[in-house]
């Protein structure tokens, strides 16, 4: 369903649902599993996650949806698994390593919404991604409106959300739904690149760059008292100071 294998600095999670990495209550507890793990290992520095499927995620399991909602128990049912998915991606967007989405195929509702979560999201330019849910007269409850608005702005947020509106890679990135696009035949190594690059960095300065973006995002602190924390946790460290020592000693 998903795996997670570990080398290096670098934690990479495979969606392995077939056909279509379809989101369910197990696939929920599953990955919730993972992140957990990933929380406590600090020797990661970037989470990638991608998957074996020709599908990146097609979101909530079509085979729940018809089962639940014809009834008032079930519809309630359906908003608990809905509350799941949200808090599985609010942990996924707070773990203290870079996360990255690699989308090699269609990403649409509950599976944008997990790419919407990463920090950072490498496209094919064959891939297909959206939030369609007004389609079936529903709306992206796992967190959809408010990453995308937060995101790619309101503007782009109110043209995707109320079109229902499926873009493909070149224009997910022209519209800052994604960061990088690339031929679909190039995509894994492309963004194996990416994830190399950034593994390369040192964890605590990842991780405190990545608190002070959020900081800024979310307004609820001083975005520049905290950079000044970080600085100071920063040069205490050991890899920091061995790492300005070696930059001045080249100078």
């Amino acid at each position: 369903m998903i795996s997670l294998r570990i080398d290096d600095s670098i934690a990479t999670v495979t969606l392995c649902r077939a056909p279509v990495n379809a989101i369910n209550d197990e696939w929920i507890t599953e990955f919730d599993r993972i992140l957990a793990e990933l929380e406590h290992t600090p020797r990661i520095n970037v989470l990638w996650i991608r998957s074996a499927e020709r599908v990146f995620c097609a979101g909530a399991d079509l085979e729940v949806i018809g089962a639940l909602f014809a009834t008032e128990a079930g519809r309630v049912q359906m908003i608990d698994i809905t509350r799941r998915m949200q808090q599985l991606y609010a942990r996924l967007e707070r773990l203290p390593q870079v996360t990255v989405a690699e989308i090699g195929g269609a990403a649409m509702g509950g599976g944008f919404e997990l790419a919407l979560a990463c920090d950072l999201r490498v496209v094919a330019d064959s891939a297909k991604v959206g939030l369609p849910e007004a389609r079936l007269g529903l709306l992206p409850a796992a967190g959809g409106t408010q990453r995308m608005t937060r995101i790619c702005g309101e503007a782009v947020a109110r043209r995707l959300i109320l079109g229902a509106e499926v873009l493909g890679g070149a224009d997910a990135v022209t519209l800052g739904c994604a960061h990088w696009v690339a031929p679909a035949a190039e995509l894994e190594s492309f963004t194996r690149g990416i994830v190399a690059r950034i593994a390369a960095l040192p964890a605590l300065a990842l991780s405190e760059c990545k608190r002070c973006i959020t900081v800024a995002v979310e307004g609820r602190e001083d975005g520049y008292e905290v950079e000044l924390a970080g600085s100071a946790a920063l040069l205490a460290d050991g890899e920091t100071q061995q790492r300005v020592r070696a930059f001045l000693n080249r100078q």
